[in-house]
């Protein structure tokens, strides 16, 4: 599987992105896929996750009601809509596919996802 991530990019406060994620490689819909960000010098960071089959959604608390994540099954491609981007927003957005084919777990941790892109910046001025 390979996961090809884009539309990165810099704004100012308050404004909106949106980030995709290609799927290339695989066919099963039985998988938990997330958006992970990262800081420099910090560890990598959960942001959301959706269960590809029946779509469900979950989001970690410092995004809920900003950001959304969905997917089109036409493209095999999976977003990352982010509105009222703050600059504590600002960090390199990577799209994972858990190992292991199943629902998502209750939380979201890098170690278990197997499957990565290649990470897009996200610049949020003040």
């Amino acid at each position: 599987v390979r996961l090809v991530e884009s539309g990165g990019g810099s704004v100012q406060a308050g404004g909106s992105l949106r980030l995709s994620c290609k799927i290339y490689g695989s066919t099963n819909d039985n998988y938990c896929m997330a958006w992970f960000r990262r800081v420099p010098g910090k560890e990598r960071e959960y942001v959301a996750q959706t269960f590809i089959m029946d779509g469900g959604t979950y989001y970690s608390d410092s995004v809920k009601g900003r950001f959304t994540i969905s997917q089109d099954h036409a493209s095999k491609t999976m977003h990352l809509q982010m509105n009222s981007l703050k600059p504590e927003d600002t960090a390199t957005y990577y799209c994972a596919r858990r190992k292991y084919a199943g629902n998502c777990a209750s939380g979201a941790w890098p170690r278990d996802f197997g499957s990565w892109g290649q990470g897009t910046q996200v610049t949020v001025s003040s």
